[in-house]
């Protein structure tokens, strides 16, 4: 993964970008397809430090108890800064793609801008909070129309 944040003569908002390439590249140049085989799902946790505040560890802890009460595989904690002026989910949702995460657990919804849980996030991870505990399931099926499907031969 490449991270770019500024080399000094950008705008004072700008937030910087990651760039990540995907799958593997054997030493004779051709791509690794294979798929890895896990026993248990991946999570991720994520927190934003000034959320946290001084229970950033806690937070943590918390986050690492409910990935393991719920079967998964903890494999990363993903801590946003404001301060660093990035964008706030473009490092876990690139950590959620290179790592094959099926969730992300946070603290709670207030750790997300707003206090509300990023359709965006959700198109492409399960999301947990730990309180209150609750999750946020990605949609197997598409959304279901406003209106009931035309019927054949006027029937």
């Amino acid at each position: 993964m490449f991270e770019l944040q500024s080399h000094g003569d950008e705008e004072d908002d700008y937030s910087g970008f990651y760039l990540e390439v995907q799958g593997h590249i054997a030493l004779d140049g051709h791509e690794d397809k294979g798929a890895v085989m896990r026993w248990k799902p991946t999570c991720l946790g994520y927190r934003r430090t000034d959320v946290s505040g001084m229970a950033g560890l806690w937070d943590e802890s918390q986050i690492r108890k409910l990935a393991t009460r719920l079967g998964y595989d903890f494999a990363d904690m993903v801590v946003y800064d404001p301060k660093f002026g990035r964008p706030p989910l473009a490092r876990l949702k690139a950590q959620a793609t290179r790592l094959d995460a099926e969730a992300v657990i946070v603290p709670s919804p207030e750790h997300f801008e707003g206090g509300e849980i990023p359709g965006t996030l959700v198109q492409q991870l399960d999301v947990i909070t730990v309180n209150p505990e609750e999750t946020y399931a990605r949609r197997a099926m598409p959304p279901l129309r406003d209106r009931p499907p035309a019927k054949a031969d006027g029937a």
